[in-house]
């Protein structure tokens, strides 16, 4: 049984990548990829996001759709180490989504420009 087939596919798998990153955000940058990018700092993680944005929307325009998958998967964890560096994690976007849950997109959008 593969690692991924052990996990239930919803949001136990993005909690457990938030707890993940999070573990390995005190680890040596020379030993973690993401202690490595934590350490460089927001921009580093910023021009990751950039990058892995602009290659989910080369492989939605191929029309593939294990690419975009696979580059989806790329933009979703790099996002997620961003939320690391800002002290937040999958769950805290995961309850704002639940929040959203039923509200017209238009409706909610103009809720957020009363301010």
């Amino acid at each position: 049984m593969t690692k991924i087939n052990k996990l239930n596919i919803n949001d136990t798998i993005l909690e457990q990548l938030s707890t993940t990153i999070a573990a390995r955000s005190k680890g040596e940058p020379t030993q973690s990829y993401v202690a490595k990018l934590l350490h460089k700092g927001q921009d580093a993680i910023l021009k990751k996001i950039g990058e892995e944005a602009t290659e989910l929307v080369m492989a939605s325009k191929d029309g593939l759709s294990e690419k975009i998958i696979y580059e989806c998967a790329d933009l979703w964890f790099h996002t997620a180490v961003l939320l690391q560096h800002h002290g937040l994690n999958t769950q805290d976007v995961l309850k704002e989504l639940a929040r959203r849950e039923g509200t017209s997109g238009l409706l909610e959008k103009s809720l957020r420009n009363i301010d």
